[in-house]
């Protein structure tokens, strides 16, 4: 559910407003940023282009940089903060009140909501924008919804579909315990976001009704019909019977121990750890964390690709803050040891492994 590329909007000059509005919200000033936000659709620039073309590349970069290490987490959370009171400011705009249905016009019911645990409320807001410009009645629940309380919320207003968002894979076994739930009211499930991959193959295997690459797609794919009735609920796994091997279940549980052993074995396997500051210790433990967490999602979608993309994800991060990518290798290594008996961790440890050994990243080199 995340915005088109930029300057994909038929609006000449659309190029330049990305421009202006990721100078303002990467410099903090948000009355900048609103001020260019308001004078677009003053100059007949449509807010839905303007949310999808515009806002949603901009905020895309701001990961982008931050990845880059070329702006801080504060600084990402400040221009995030601003591109949210853009949107905010652009609801008031006349030309997105002359959208609004009539008074007392049945409107099309739809919730929008992040998966539990999923912070980056971006791409679900601008769908919710874009869904209300289109006259549907939009319930935006934002960011981290408990899934009890999604249920109790759709049992209460009966909208036509639910769209769910997510940004991080991680998230994936508590969406597919979402998308189940929201089935069982008998509500059809739209899904997007970075987490489901860049085919929505994860969305199939999960069980959604269906699935959008971006927010244009998703509208579009809303704006063309109801979705059909979700099929009979099923248990988790019956989809996935590879769970039945238990080690998903095993390396979620004791993850804290994983990591302990892991960071650990690392004073040992990594000398230069020896020179770390209390601070580049956190950020190593953190790093460790993330990997176990993330080869527990691979064990639960038995994808070893899910996996070994992170690794380099995490790899070109790791460059970008001077610390090497082949840093990563011990600590794959030790994970294995500790995961003798489980074959499937071990193969897709030995799959991130090789392709982390064989891959050259930017500014670092071949990881080996």
């Amino acid at each position: 559910m995340n915005g088109t590329e930029q300057g994909a909007g038929p609006h000449a000059g659309m190029n330049d407003l990305v421009e202006r509005l990721w100078d303002a919200s990467s410099a903090g000033d948000e009355y900048a940023a609103a001020d260019a936000a308001l004078a677009a659709l003053d100059g007949g620039v449509d807010p839905e282009v303007f949310l999808l073309d515009v806002v949603a590349p901009v905020q895309a970069r701001v990961g982008v940089e931050w990845a880059a290490n070329r702006i801080t987490v504060a600084q990402e959370h400040t221009a995030t903060a601003i591109n949210e009171r853009v949107i905010g400011a652009l609801a008031h705009h006349d030309a997105v009140r002359a959208r609004r249905p009539a008074d007392g016009a049945a409107a099309r019911r739809a919730t929008v909501a992040c998966i539990d645990g999923e912070w980056h409320a971006m791409p679900a807001r601008i769908l919710s924008e874009v869904l209300r410009l289109r006259g549907w009645h939009v319930d935006y629940l934002g960011a981290q919804v408990p899934t009890p309380h999604l249920i109790a919320h759709l049992h209460q207003t009966g909208p036509e579909v639910v769209a769910l968002s997510s940004s991080i894979i991680t998230r994936l076994p508590t969406a597919h315990a979402t998308i189940t739930a929201c089935q069982a009211t008998g509500t059809p499930v739209l899904v997007g976001g970075a987490a489901y991959g860049g085919d929505g193959a994860y969305a199939t295997l999960l069980g959604a009704d269906a699935w959008a690459s971006n927010g244009r797609a998703a509208a579009e794919r809303l704006s063309g019909g109801q979705l059909s009735a979700p099929v009979p609920v099923h248990e988790t796994i019956d989809d996935l019977p590879h769970l039945t091997d238990q080690e998903y279940t095993y390396v979620a549980r004791t993850a804290p121990e994983l990591v302990r052993f892991t960071l650990d074995g690392l004073e040992e396997r990594f000398p230069d750890m020896a020179g770390y500051t209390d601070q580049q210790r956190r950020h190593t433990a953190e790093d460790i964390a993330f990997i176990v967490e993330f080869l527990g999602t691979a064990l639960y979608l038995d994808e070893a690709e899910a996996f070994s993309g992170f690794l380099l994800w995490t790899a070109g991060i790791l460059v970008a803050r001077g610390v090497p990518a082949h840093s990563l290798l011990p600590a794959l290594d030790l994970l294995d040891e500790r995961l003798a008996d489980f074959p499937r961790s071990r193969a897709i440890l030995t799959h991130a492994h090789e392709v982390l050994r064989k891959s050259e990243v930017p500014g670092d080199g071949p990881a080996a």
